[in-house]
């Protein structure tokens, strides 16, 4: 078993948007992860942090965008998101904070 502080390098922070929204109405959260995570490692850090029982995760890895800033090219960070759909009868309130 790994320590709190390991997990919450796992899991950075949870995903706020119109899409996770509509997905969490179906049982699944989605949250930022680290680059190295694995679908077990998120697995047994949701299930720790937060009490609850996992069914599955899917992750997708968003390359990051080429941008200027101040003239000057920049390139945004590349973005590991987890889709974790939960068993029935468990919520995670993402709202409240970690």
């Amino acid at each position: 078993m790994t320590s709190k502080a390991e997990m919450y390098d796992v899991i950075r922070k949870p995903i706020i948007t119109e899409k996770t929204t509509m997905a969490s109405e179906h049982g699944a959260v989605v949250f930022e992860v680290a680059m190295a995570a694995n679908k077990p490692q998120i697995k047994e850090a949701v299930e720790a942090l937060f009490g609850v029982k996992v069914k599955a995760v899917n992750t997708s890895i968003t390359k990051g965008k080429v941008k200027r800033f101040r003239g000057q090219p920049g390139k945004r960070r590349d973005v590991k998101k987890a889709y974790v759909t939960l068993e029935e009868g468990n919520t995670i309130d993402v709202t409240t904070g970690l």
